[in-house]
């Protein structure tokens, strides 16, 4: 992923400001807020890990299960004909539709 850092399985995004002269970014791929900065990249690497780990601490103490960035499952809108015959297809060859999706989804990701 283009312009983000990874700690613990969470994902940063990385912005400057030129205006306000910082680095900034948020905690993406989850629903809560968790921004944060610094005035260069060492700052705002270890910002990103603060914020990430004040995120898990606030959450413990709040009894609340952290968001994780990539649950492992997702929705997609494809046209009903498509559904059907990913499912016929799938019904074919003996596997569960979800179990067609991930190996079409795996050819696509690794070629």
């Amino acid at each position: 992923m283009k312009d983000m850092m990874k700690f613990k399985d969470y994902f940063g995004s990385v912005h400057y400001s030129d205006e306000d002269g910082v680095f900034h970014g948020k905690i993406e791929f989850i629903r809560a807020l968790v921004s944060y900065e610094g005035t260069d990249v060492k700052g705002l690497r270890k910002a990103f890990h603060d914020a990430v780990d004040d995120y898990l601490v606030l959450c413990k103490e709040k009894g609340r299960e952290p968001e994780r960035s990539f649950k492992g499952s997702f929705n997609v809108r494809i046209p009903s004909s498509l559904h059907q015959a990913a499912m016929q297809k799938a019904a074919r060859l003996g596997v569960s539709l979800n179990q067609f999706m991930q190996k079409a989804l795996e050819r696509e990701v690794t070629t």
